[in-house]
């Protein structure tokens, strides 16, 4: 599987560019792909469901994207929201090349696409849209969330999409547990097979 390794920093392999046309905030995009990454071939099932089923982002302030793969949930969120400032993480340094390529392509001066430790950890989120990679293993999964999610902003959500079968009702009952009173966990859809979880922080 030409993606088996996307979670490696540098995955194996030339670093081939080449074009990929998707639809994205309601228009056709022409970006850019590789292989070595996440879903190099378009939007894969989980962000197709995410895309469709979360309300607007937030219209300004910082968001956050975990995971960016390619771009597709960043670029969507930066497209909706100009006025914000959108952050991108992934480990895999394919990634956030193409997502800075690809966020440059469309004009988008409001992404910044990086690893996760060149973020700011000051910085507080009003919204997080992810298809968290569920396949490094529930171990390293649980750090990413615990990582990112007690950084949302005062008022600020959290959107996941998880598959049934991967676990999606598990991860909602140790969000609830590992999270402290501030937060609220809700399953908000299901379409797909997929769970769209909601976490949100309390104003105040």
């Amino acid at each position: 599987m030409e993606s088996a390794h996307y979670f490696s920093a540098s995955p194996a392999g030339p670093f081939t560019r080449k074009p990929l046309t998707v639809d994205l905030a309601g228009e056709t995009r022409t970006l850019q792909t590789s292989g070595g990454i996440f879903s190099p071939d378009g939007i894969d099932k989980g962000t197709a469901v995410l895309l469709a089923e979360v309300p607007a982002p937030s219209p300004s302030g910082n968001l956050l994207d975990i995971g960016c793969g390619w771009g597709p949930i960043a670029l969507t969120m930066a497209l909706k929201s100009p006025a914000a400032h959108v952050y991108a993480v992934d480990v895999n340094e394919r990634c956030i090349t193409l997502t800075n390529e690809n966020a440059a392509s469309l004009g988008l001066g409001n992404v910044t696409a990086s690893m996760p430790e060149a973020v700011d950890p000051e910085l507080r989120f009003d919204t997080i849209w992810s298809n968290p990679p569920i396949r490094i293993g529930k171990e390293e999964l649980h750090s990413l969330l615990k990582l990112w999610i007690p950084r949302l902003a005062p008022g600020g959500s959290a959107w996941l999409v998880v598959q049934k079968n991967l676990g999606s009702d598990s991860l909602q009952r140790w969000l609830s547990q590992e999270l402290d009173a501030s937060f609220t966990v809700t399953r908000e859809a299901t379409a797909k097979s997929f769970r769209i979880l909601r976490v949100r922080k309390a104003s105040r």
